[in-house]
């Protein structure tokens, strides 16, 4: 069996996480959305303690292969689907292939249909293992202008990146199956996709010059991909609001998932 996390009452809500693969690297964003929402997230199959291989032969399938797994563990036959940077594209496609799940899609700072990753993403997922030093190393200069802008103090800032060290070292990410995602990803259309969403979707997005990792502007092009799509701008983030300003995030998404009433046909 998977392991799920599961909690809170209310609406129920599936958190995807992103390419690294682990629900544990964004555990205040869920923290704070259980408070709110029956809350639901897991790891991406073939990572470690996943409870759940990939299969290579089903490729990207495998992903909503799983998610169907998770719905049903949870006991869900409808939920909103919330997907973090590339668990975006997995929540876009369930949602295009299987309407009748999906009460409400959000998609949170993910890259668009079209997205190809920067000459520096691309070294690094040429080389995972190789490359997987640097990447740590400079991993916090990558986000300290994000950090800087989201908390006030020099106290609240170090503390911060502190706890979300612990949280990374303790649900490690495996460069290589990273890497192949993201190939795996570059070789498939998701625009058609995007035409055949149903459900009431979300598009949240931080500050452009914040975020780092995916442009903002690849992002927002969802708006005009989706029908009737919703922006919600979280306010001094950027690619980390989730976990830097995880009240904020959680009441946004929150709010929406509780409100929107289903689009038709």
């Amino acid at each position: 069996m998977m392991r799920i996390f599961q909690g809170g009452s209310g609406p129920p809500i599936i958190v995807i996480p992103g390419v690294q693969g682990r629900w544990e690297w964004i555990r205040p964003a869920l923290a704070r959305l259980q408070t709110r929402c029956t809350t639901i997230s897991y790891s991406l199959c073939g990572d470690l303690r996943a409870g759940r291989r990939y299969d290579a032969s089903k490729g990207f399938d495998s992903y909503l292969e799983q998610l169907d797994e998770v719905f049903a563990q949870a006991r869900l036959e409808r939920a909103a689907v919330c997907g973090i940077s590339y668990g975006g594209f997995i929540a876009l496609r369930y949602a295009a292939t299987r309407p009748e799940r999906v009460s409400a899609l959000v998609i949170a700072s993910s890259p668009s249909p079209g997205w190809a990753p920067s000459s520096i993403q691309s070294a690094y997922i040429a080389s995972p293992w190789r490359t997987t030093p640097k990447f740590v190393a400079t991993a916090p200069l990558r986000i300290w202008p994000e950090i800087r802008t989201a908390f006030e103090t020099p106290r609240e800032r170090i503390a911060f990146l502190a706890r979300h060290g612990l949280r990374v070292a303790a649900a490690p990410m495996i460069p290589a199956l990273m890497a192949a995602r993201i190939v795996e990803q570059q070789a498939i259309d998701f625009a058609p996709d995007c035409a055949r969403v149903q459900a009431p979707t979300l598009i949240v997005t931080g500050e452009a010059p914040l975020d780092q990792i995916v442009p903002v502007e690849s992002t927002r092009r969802y708006l005009t991909m989706i029908r009737g799509a919703k922006h919600a701008l979280i306010e001094r983030t950027g690619h980390l609001g989730l976990v830097t300003r995880p009240e904020a995030f959680a009441a946004t998404v929150c709010e929406f998932i509780q409100n929107e009433k289903p689009t038709t046909s």
